[in-house]
């Protein structure tokens, strides 16, 4: 049994790397043909169900050379703070840290923390605070940023930010169970993050 278990990692391995990835693979088509046809002769009448496919556009392929540009979408549950804006470069306050995105970053899935959004185009600087979301970024230089909420940093009112970080440390000390003791953290860790975005 040990002395197959080289070739059979060494071939597993070898077939793995022949294998396209995801992103090398061309956009799933908007309809399945199949379908619609069996749906039409079943049910001629009704039109055929819409899926999740029908109402997006197909993925751009990935191009053969790195593009010059990043294109971000940034939305929020009630907006759309970017729409296909062309970037040079975003950063994201990632829950392991700050993260860069450039063209031809590799793809990714990043938990987004308390901080500040910045997106750079050119010599201009576009800071948001967001508290919470998600950012994926796509092999073929889009990146998709969703936040639950949103801010410009210069729409801070400093001294709300201020008088809600004490609150919430007031709330901290006389916090009796472990509910009160969370919720005073996450409040005190989001007026933190507030502070920090408008001081620095």
């Amino acid at each position: 049994m040990f002395r197959r278990a080289s070739s059979l990692l060494a071939r597993s391995h070898f077939s793995a790397r022949t294998r396209s990835f995801s992103a090398d693979l061309p956009a799933a088509s908007s309809t399945d043909d199949a379908f619609v046809a069996a749906w039409k002769k079943m049910i001629p009448n009704i039109d055929p169900p819409k899926t999740p496919l029908s109402f997006m556009s197909p993925r751009p392929a990935t191009p053969s050379s790195i593009p010059s540009k990043l294109t971000v979408n940034f939305v929020l549950p009630y907006a759309s703070e970017l729409s296909a804006k062309e970037v040079d470069m975003v950063i994201i306050p990632a829950t392991t840290g700050q993260m860069g995105v450039l063209p031809g970053h590799v793809a990714t899935i990043a938990e987004l923390k308390p901080g500040v959004l910045s997106v750079h185009e050119g010599n201009d600087t576009k800071k948001y605070f967001v508290s919470s979301g998600f950012a994926f970024i796509h092999g073929n230089s889009y990146a998709d940023i969703i936040a639950v909420e949103a801010v410009p940093v210069e729409q801070i009112d400093t001294s709300q930010v201020q008088k809600g970080l004490a609150e919430f440390t007031q709330k901290l000390n006389s916090a009796s169970t472990d509910l009160e003791k969370a919720e005073a953290q996450i409040g005190i860790d989001v007026h933190s993050a507030l502070n920090a975005a408008i001081t620095g």
